[in-house]
């Protein structure tokens, strides 16, 4: 969903006023004003960042797909590459930040998370033996790298007849032309105290800081 940075702001420093923080950042004079949404504008892309990072599958919006043609959206022509014993990769976009949801049309179940090169679970994907790298009953996705860019890696799939049925992600977030961030609204409320801790942080304000983090923390896990 596209929030406005201007209600965006305004949501933040109405969270300022209900937990009665008092810092050099708020006052009554117009430069006050000016100053306090200046700190909070800078970081709001940080807050929706963190929070969509670390927020439960659950809480995520399912609205960025990738591994489709560009032009087209129809299921067939999404683009796989095929590797050996039914292994393959599908092309990331430039912005994705984290994974939703992947799965293969012959799979028993979908994937929530990413294995990278450095876990030590990444080098079973690597086996000669197909059952222990990752099986249409256990699939296993990981983010690789290639000339190309960063791809998803999966093993395995029963046959390269199996297509993309399910592909989303979260992308790093930005502001638009029109002043508006793409945040998950279920996390929206998570992202504002996030922003007014990271405000605080930013006057000194240790204290009032973590205790804003926390309760963003604390609506993530409700």
């Amino acid at each position: 969903m596209i929030f406005q940075i201007n209600d965006i702001v305004a949501d933040v420093r109405v969270c300022l006023d209900e937990n009665r923080v008092e810092t050099s950042l708020l006052g009554d004079s117009d430069e006050d004003t000016l100053r306090l949404e200046e700190v909070i504008r800078s970081k709001v892309l940080e807050a929706v960042e963190r929070v969509h990072s670390s927020a439960p599958y659950h809480l995520l919006e399912q609205g960025h797909n990738f591994g489709y043609n560009p032009d087209s959206n129809e299921q067939e022509e999404v683009a796989v590459y095929w590797g050996d014993q039914e292994s393959g990769w599908v092309l990331l976009p430039d912005d994705f930040m984290r994974l939703v949801v992947f799965e293969m049309s012959d799979w028993e179940r979908p994937v929530y998370s990413l294995l990278t090169p450095v876990d030590p679970e990444y080098t079973r994907c690597r086996s000669q033996i197909k059952a222990i790298r990752g099986t249409a009953q256990k699939p296993v996705c990981a983010l690789g790298v290639r000339p190309e860019g960063r791809v998803l890696e999966f093993y395995s799939c029963k046959s390269e007849e199996a297509t993309v049925t399910k592909a989303v992600y979260i992308p790093y977030p930005a502001i638009d032309a029109s002043g508006g961030v793409d945040i998950s609204e279920r996390c929206y409320r998570a992202v504002v105290y996030t922003i007014g801790g990271l405000t605080l942080k930013t006057s000194g304000d240790k204290d009032q800081s973590e205790a804003l983090l926390e309760m963003a923390n604390t609506l993530m896990n409700k």
